[in-house]
């Protein structure tokens, strides 16, 4: 398996631009397959998950290549509505196909997703929402099978303002009869560009950034190009980043609107933050303070794609911070292997107790998902001495190549495979 090698105690400085956003690409992919023809989505990042994704729309029939930052699809000769099961338990992302195949051909049958471990993600408001369009599901082990001759509008109550639920139902709605309604909608910026892409094509959504969002179904869609918002999360982490190395840095093409409450924790603890437009310069040059409370919940609360970062951010604040996680339960596994950096960090139920250090150390750690493993990465670049960081394939999930993007900001970090000799002092 790859490894990352970090040399840190070095300030981050320089400017780097922001990627495409993975979790609104995913879905906007996914939905290419409700209208036949060629589509081109640009700003798509390279990461493994789209690559996945893509896997998956070829084995559908579909025609798919990524070359620069531009998805080419074509979607006319999708034959299938079966996911291929491996593919599936890859990414829990490829439940965004349930409802645009649905829609399609009347029939999908997938299976329980996979991804990353941080907690219990159950599908079941992705179902009950199916099912109040009209679909009948059919569940046999880990095959779930969905059928309706004709999707119906509907008024939809979400128990829990779920982005994937949301955003499937959303997709399964735009082609149903008549109107549906999602009331306690989840408000992602993604959940945004979703509608945005839906309405290019023809569709007639209102409402996405709220907790209420109408779709208006209609006969067909139409193929459109299309460019991806910037990803929010890999904005904030190179912020978080920034700030624990004491540096300064400048990022381009990004949503400050998307951060809001990153923005206003992070000035919390002391980091000086400028805007202008889409342009966000972000420096450090002192130790941070603590901060009293972080609670993540979804948007536009401070959003769990960000706790760990910002644990390591505060790990090294002066005084105590405490972080609640409400939404997964299993998302503090990166403690363990902070604490092999020399945090102090202690875990009560829900919540994470942060006494800072003056610093962090280098150590061998291992990403255990997708954000643990960008926060070990940050701790690395903060750390004195060399910190190696395994089960990069975690990461690849959600950022493009994550050493590239430090080398540009200065940092001394290496990708090493198994085939190249790697020594560690």
């Amino acid at each position: 398996m790859e490894k990352l090698v970090i040399e840190g105690g070095k300030p981050l400085s320089g400017s780097v631009r922001i990627h495409g956003a993975k979790n609104a690409a995913l879905p906007i992919l996914a939905a290419c397959t409700m209208a036949a023809g060629v589509h081109r989505i640009g700003n798509v990042p390279d990461l493994l998950d789209i690559h996945v994704m893509l896997d998956i729309l070829r084995g559908l029939g579909c025609k798919a290549e990524l070359k620069d930052d531009v998805v080419s699809l074509e979607t006319a000769s999708a034959h299938s509505s079966h996911v291929p099961e491996e593919l599936m338990k890859q990414m829990r992302s490829s439940i965004f196909l349930m409802g645009p195949l649905l829609s399609r051909f009347g029939h999908v049958q997938v299976y329980q997703p996979g991804g990353c471990a941080i907690g219990e993600r159950k599908i079941d408001l992705h179902l009950k929402g199916l099912q109040a369009l009209g679909a009948t599901i059919e569940e046999a082990g880990d095959t779930i099978t969905c059928r309706a001759d004709r999707l119906k509008g509907a008024d939809i109550w979400l128990d829990y303002p779920s982005v994937g639920a949301t955003e499937n139902i959303m997709m399964a709605a735009a082609l149903a009869d008549g109107i549906t309604t999602i009331s306690n909608a989840a408000r992602e910026p993604e959940i945004q560009d979703l509608q945005n892409f839906l309405n290019a094509m023809g569709a007639n959504l209102i409402g996405a950034g709220t907790d209420t969002i109408t779709i208006e179904g209609v006969a067909g869609l139409t193929p459109r190009a299309y460019r991806v918002i910037p990803d929010r999360i890999v904005t904030g982490t190179l912020m978080v980043a920034a700030a624990a190395t004491r540096g300064s840095i400048t990022l381009e093409h990004v949503c400050p609107s998307h951060l809001t409450s990153v923005i206003h924790a992070m000035k919390r603890a002391g980091v000086q933050i400028a805007v202008d437009d889409d342009i966000m310069s972000v420096s450090c040059s002192t130790r941070p303070r603590a901060v009293e409370r972080i609670i993540t919940s979804p948007h536009p609360s401070f959003p769990t794609d960000l706790q760990a970062q910002m644990m390591v951010f505060l790990s090294l604040a002066e005084g105590m911070s405490v972080i609640k996680e409400t939404v997964f339960e299993g998302r503090f596994k990166h403690v363990d292997e902070l604490a092999r950096m020399g945090a102090d960090i202690r875990v009560a139920q829900s919540s994470a107790f942060i006494r800072g250090v003056p610093r962090l150390y280098g150590a061998t750690v291992e990403a255990t998902d997708l954000r643990a493993g960008a926060a070990l990465v940050i701790a690395g670049l903060a750390a004195n001495g060399t910190t190696v960081v395994e089960q990069v394939h975690h990461i690849d999930r959600g950022y493009d190549r994550i050493e590239n993007m430090f080398r540009r900001l200065g940092a001394k970090i290496e990708r090493y495979s198994p085939a190249r000799q790697l020594k560690v002092p």
